[in-house]
């Protein structure tokens, strides 16, 4: 990764991020047990600032844009995995409202001063049995007016962070039948987190399910409109950026142990052997190529004009990055051989965190359909 870090703001950043690393290290086999958390991990994160890092300058914050940000993600998740997709969602909303202004500017400006202050956000949409909003589900969550209220009713599923959130930014169905997104604090009465999360995949993302009983909020609290949409989201990008930093973590243990380990039948270490040594180049070729696919599309969205014109682009980069830090880990895993599989050995757990990519936004079936209408329609523009 060091290759992409171009300014001495990015490098004091990652020097910064990487200091952290041991001690993340230590805990990741805490994260293994139901119902954990990487406090301590996000604590020290924001000791650094780090959930200011998207924050406007004008609200007290850094004000880093998208490349730092996924820099930054990518050395977070190459210590700890759920640890950089958990921050991730809260840093990556706050550079979509710092590239878009797209927030109601009365929320806006409150709760600006919130997350200079030390809270946490992250959005609530998806509802069990809804089907996921990317693929246009409408939320069953409801709003209703009373006085100069809103009444907030439903529940929501999948919702990292949630042990550390102050702020839920919850979809909801309004009384004209418009989806709202409207800001939920964790205080509010009626709010309880239901401990659902039981996924042997990133388990210490603690992406537990928000129940809303009659929740009572101020009618300013609706943070946005559907109408408030924004033309591409690269902030997504946080996800393949975590997925590859999970992949440099396995490629690091699996070369270490290459380098290191000489059974007495050999005499030598099997990073010598011809078939390790292509695993091995194998393995970096394909991480090189997803990095500059991936710090390439991040430069690209940040110098395009119209940021729409890249969603394709984005998608593509999603898919292509996550299906490689996919082979990248399988590929370790048979150079560390059988003893990957021990609970003890950190390999298990990259093994099993890196397959939660294949079901964050945008799905890969999604895509592969959208460049297969594209294509067709291409092709029948020329008859």
């Amino acid at each position: 990764m060091d290759a992409f870090i171009k300014t001495a703001e990015q490098q004091k950043l990652i020097e910064g991020i990487r200091a952290l690393g041991p001690s993340f290290q230590q805990r990741e086999p805490a994260l293994d047990a139901a119902g954990s958390f990487p406090f301590r991990n996000i604590e020290e994160l924001k000791k650094l600032d780090y959930h200011t890092l998207t924050l406007p300058k004008e609200y007290g914050g850094q004000g880093f844009g998208l490349y730092e940000y996924i820099l930054a993600q990518e050395a977070i998740s190459e210590a700890s995995g759920p640890t950089g997709l958990s921050i991730g969602w809260h840093t990556g909303i706050v550079l979509e409202f710092a590239e878009n202004r797209h927030w109601h500017a009365h929320s806006a400006e409150w709760l600006m001063k919130e997350i200079r202050n030390g809270a946490l956000v992250n959005t609530a949409a998806t509802e069990s049995n809804a089907g996921s909003p990317t693929r246009g589900a409408l939320p069953r969550t409801t709003a209703v007016p009373e006085g100069g209220d809103l009444i907030i009713t439903g529940e929501k599923t999948y919702v990292s962070m949630a042990p550390a959130l102050d702020f839920f930014f919850v979809t909801a169905s309004s009384a004209k039948d418009e989806v709202i997104t409207v800001i939920i604090p964790r205080d509010a009465a009626g709010v309880t987190i239901l401990e659902s999360w039981d996924s042997v995949s990133m388990r210490g993302t603690a992406s537990q399910t928000l129940r809303l009983e009659g929740v009572r909020i101020p009618a300013s609290y609706v943070l946005k409109t559907a109408h408030a949409a924004v033309p591409a989201k690269g902030w997504l990008l946080h996800i393949p950026a975590c997925y590859i930093g999970i992949a440099a973590a396995a490629r690091a243990y699996a070369l270490e142990f290459a380098v290191s380990y000489a059974p007495a039948s050999l005499r030598k270490p099997i990073a010598e052997t011809p078939s390790i040594r292509q695993a091995i180049g194998e393995m970096e070729l394909e991480l090189e190529t997803a990095r500059h696919m991936l710090y390439g599309t991040v430069e690209r969205y940040e110098n395009a004009a119209d940021k729409s014109a890249l969603q394709g682009a984005l998608d593509a980069t999603k898919i292509a990055v996550t299906q490689a830090a996919l082979s990248i880990v399988d590929q370790a895993m048979k150079i560390v051989g059988s003893r990957a599989l021990s609970e003890a050995n950190p390999m298990h757990r990259h093994y099993l965190n890196v397959r939660a990519g294949l079901y964050n936004p945008p799905m890969e079936d999604m895509v592969k359909a959208r460049l297969a209408q594209q294509a067709i329609e291409s092709c029948q523009k020329k008859e």
